[in-house]
């Protein structure tokens, strides 16, 4: 691996946005396109260069805690998470558009009776719902933002985004000028980018229009409606290159090179974004660097090839945000279409880790960690030297950790079971010298252990 090249810091986040698309299950680029509505919008109110800045990542950064509500999701609604949120995002819940919602969502794969059931419990306990999966993903959001090193304004507006002018938003019924600025225009500007993505453009007005005085700030609305009426503003929304647009406009307003240990905070920040996706993987990623480090100094590879395999490590499962909790989390065999969606996830992290320069290299990684030496891994059914020293390492961790915690399909167990188990997948599986590193290393721990 080379060394990291200087990048920016929109450059970084706006492409990690794409993956916080894949877990509230919007189209690619979502949060871009809000991005772009937003700063229209701010520039329309009069915002200054700073908080234009503050804005921008806000609204890149809107859905980072989202993660951390899909477990609770599916098992509220017995149902797909990621179809459950994209349905959700078109809803101004009003009591006879919620209870079509669930009655087209909820419990789809039960019987009659049990589904009415469950859209009977979850319609009685609608606000008690909406305000635990939404404090939960707002605040767990902002904490990772402030990960990220993120300013306070940036932190609250992701805290406040589905608060209501008319206080009848969540988490916290915030009303009027009590919610951020930068939430009042986020909120405005994600709304217009999921109805003008499903409708139009026409679409989007009126959706915004009608939501005017309620659901949102009518100065806000007026600024869009202002922005609107430039057809070339609606345009840009279907550029291919409205990313890369993106992030030249926020570089002339504000440079923000990211050092590397800048890029270890992304990178650790975003490692929680993907663990909080299912309690089975709680400290998965974290864990997956740790032992990915211990084999690759065992192997004798030099400090900066080791910083970047943990990275690597850390962001090895991003492509599983694209993964329904329905099946991530099922305790039972998968179907093969199940299965099928599961071994998505190494391209999806791939196509990802690819749009960011400084993670570029980590990308073979997250394609990589699934494949096996004899050629029966997946995505690519990839075989010997085809799969490199990075991705064999990794996928040797990846293979331990998940043997010693606890799966949905069966509990944890010992590292001398897991070992053992790991042993007969060399040389057809799992490379012979990352699988000794990992024991030579578990060994010195464990004796590390023993003299404290």
């Amino acid at each position: 691996m080379t060394e990291t090249k200087q990048i920016q810091l929109a450059e970084l986040v706006s492409a990690l946005s794409y993956a916080l698309d894949l877990t509230e299950g919007q189209p690619a680029g979502h949060s871009v396109r809000a991005c772009w509505i937003g700063i229209h919008i701010g520039m329309e109110l009069g915002f200054d260069p700073s908080a234009l800045t503050e804005l921008y990542y806000a609204i890149l950064l809107k859905d980072v805690g989202c993660s951390s509500n899909a477990a609770r999701i599916c098992q509220l609604y017995v149902t797909d998470d990621l179809t459950m949120k994209a349905a959700a995002k078109y809803l101004d819940h009003t009591p006879p558009q919620f209870l079509w919602y669930l009655i087209s969502h909820a419990g789809m794969k039960k019987n009659l009776v049990e589904r009415f059931r469950i859209i009977i419990e979850t319609a009685l306990k609608t606000g008690e719902i909406a305000h635990e999966l939404t404090d939960t993903r707002c605040h767990r959001g902002a904490n990772i933002a402030r990960t990220m090193r993120f300013s306070e304004a940036v932190a609250q507006g992701i805290t406040d985004l589905d608060e209501h002018w008319d206080g009848r938003g969540q988490p916290a019924g915030k009303r009027e000028m009590e919610i951020s600025l930068i939430a009042r225009v986020a909120l405005v500007a994600q709304v217009a980018d999921v109805f003008f993505t499903g409708g139009g453009a026409t679409k989007a007005m009126s959706e915004v229009e009608r939501r005017s005085g309620t659901w949102f700030d009518p100065r806000v609305v007026e600024a869009l409606q202002t922005v609107a009426r430039d057809q070339a503003f609606w345009h840009s929304l279907a550029d291919p290159l409205l990313q890369q647009r993106l992030v030249a406009y926020e570089t002339i307003k504000a440079s923000h090179p990211v050092d590397e240990d800048y890029l270890d905070d992304i990178a650790a920040a975003f490692a929680e974004v993907i663990d909080a996706k299912t309690p089975f993987t709680s400290g998965h990623s974290d864990r997956v660097a740790l032992f990915s480090d211990l084999i690759a100094g065992e192997l004798g590879l030099d400090a900066a090839h080791r910083r970047r395999i943990r990275r690597a490590a850390l962001l090895h499962d991003i492509g599983k945000l694209g993964v329904s909790n329905s099946i991530l989390d099922k305790p039972g065999s998968l179907e093969p279409a199940e299965w099928e969606e599961v071994k998505r996830h190494p391209s999806l992290g791939e196509v990802i880790l690819r749009r960011i320069g400084a993670f570029s290299e980590l990308a073979e990684v997250a394609a990589q960690h699934h494949e096996r030496l004899d050629g029966t891994g997946y995505p690519r059914q990839l075989s010997g030297d085809a799969i490199g020293l990075e991705s064999r390492i990794v996928a040797v961790a990846d293979v331990f950790d998940a043997l010693t915690a606890d799966r949905p399909y069966r509990k944890a167990m010992s590292a001398e079971r897991a070992i053992e188990i790991i042993d007969g997948m060399v040389p057809a599986g799992l490379d012979a010298s990352c699988v000794a590193g990992l024991k030579i290393a578990l060994k010195s721990l464990d004796s590390e252990a023993r003299a404290a």
